[in-house]
Parts: structure tokens; C-alpha cells; sequence
């Protein structure tokens, strides 16, 4: 979805996509620029998502998927939330007081592989909408990406760190003669 060139509202601060948008989706992209109504991605299982704003109750009961907001959230973001992981631009450093934290943790955008998945997401919003607040995010990138915040379920965060410790230790630890046969 793409707000008009010539409109004469800022995108990231109008709602151009309704409710509900994503419920219960198994795959697939949508990039949005301007902001979806609330209850976006709930239960959203798999698929990606790349907005500039959204509702109260985003990415409630989400148990896949990625979704990247590059602006403002309602309250209750996150409530429910078993996996997949969000990215949340938080220039006002508030979004804590937004996110249900009962299930999920938040952490800053440090390592690399985060940065890289965050920075491809906003170059591919940028190609697909022509987005002004993705051109002005990437612009400013090694200022900007210290400003979101990843939203990742605690107990999915457990699960994902044993299947690598695990995948290490097998790696680590088998001959190379055991890996052939």
C-alpha cells in the first residue's frame, strides 16, 4: 500500500489500512506506508510485515512471522505473544509503557544478524512504497537502528537459544569420518 506522491499528509502519522489487517496470516509480505488500524498481526503465524504505525493490541497472540513498525504503537502490543519477533521504532524511548511485557522481552537492535534483517525489511518498504520515513530512517541508519527496540517471546527466545547450543555442540564435537557416514 502507497500513500499518494503528491498527498499532503505525512504518512507514518495517518491510518490508511483498517483493522485487523493480518489476522491468523501463514505467510507472505505486505509493506505499508502509513499506519494500519489496531489488532495488526494478531496471530499472525508466518507472515511479514513492514508498517510505518499501528493501533492498540498489535501482534497480540503472534506465534511466527516478523513484523517491523517504523513509528508509533497503541497499547498492549505484544500481549500474548508465543513467537516470531517484532522490531519497534522507539525515538521516544516509551515503548515499554505500550508492550505487554508478560510474555516477551525487550532488547536493542545490537547484533549483526538483527541489524541486517531490520535494514533489508526498510530497504524493501523503500522499493515497494517509496516510503519518505524508510528514505529518512536509512539516511540516518547508524543513528536510527539504536532507536528500535526487538520484541521476542521469552520462552521462544529459550527455545531458539538450545536449538543453537545444541546445533553447536554437534557441529563442534563430531568427526569429520562420523559426518560422512
Amino acid at each position: 500500500m502507497t500513500t499518494p506522491q503528491q498527498s499532503p499528509f505525512m504518512a507514518h502519522e495517518n491510518i490508511i489500512a483498517g483493522n485487523t489487517l493480518l489476522y491468523g496470516a501463514a505467510g507472505g509480505e505486505v509493506f505499508i506506508n502509513g499506519m494500519a488500524g489496531e489488532r495488526f498481526c494478531v496471530r499472525n503465524s508466518g507472515a511479514t510485515a513492514v508498517v510505518e504505525g499501528i493501533g492498540d493490541h498489535g501482534c497480540e497472540y503472534m506465534t511466527g512471522g516478523t513484523v517491523v513498525v517504523l513509528g508509533k504503537t497503541g497499547c498492549n502490543f505484544a500481549a500474548g505473544m508465543s513467537g516470531g519477533a517484532a522490531y519497534v521504532l522507539d525515538e521516544m524511548q516509551l515503548f515499554d509503557t505500550l508492550c505487554n511485557l508478560d510474555m516477551v522481552e525487550l532488547e536493542s537492535v545490537w547484533q549483526r544478524e538483527d541489524k541486517d534483517i531490520l535494514r533489508e525489511l526498510i530497504e524493501r518498504h523503500l522499493k515497494w512504497t517509496f516510503s519518505k520515513r524508510a528514505r529518512y530512517i536509512l539516511d540516518r541508519w547508524p543513528d536510527m537502528v539504536g532507536k528500535f527496540v526487538k520484541v521476542i517471546p521469552i520462552d521462544y527466545r529459550k527455545a531458539l537459544e538450545k536449538m543453537r547450543a545444541a546445533e553447536r555442540r554437534y557441529t563442534e564435537t563430531t568427526p569429520a569420518t562420523e559426518e560422512v557416514f
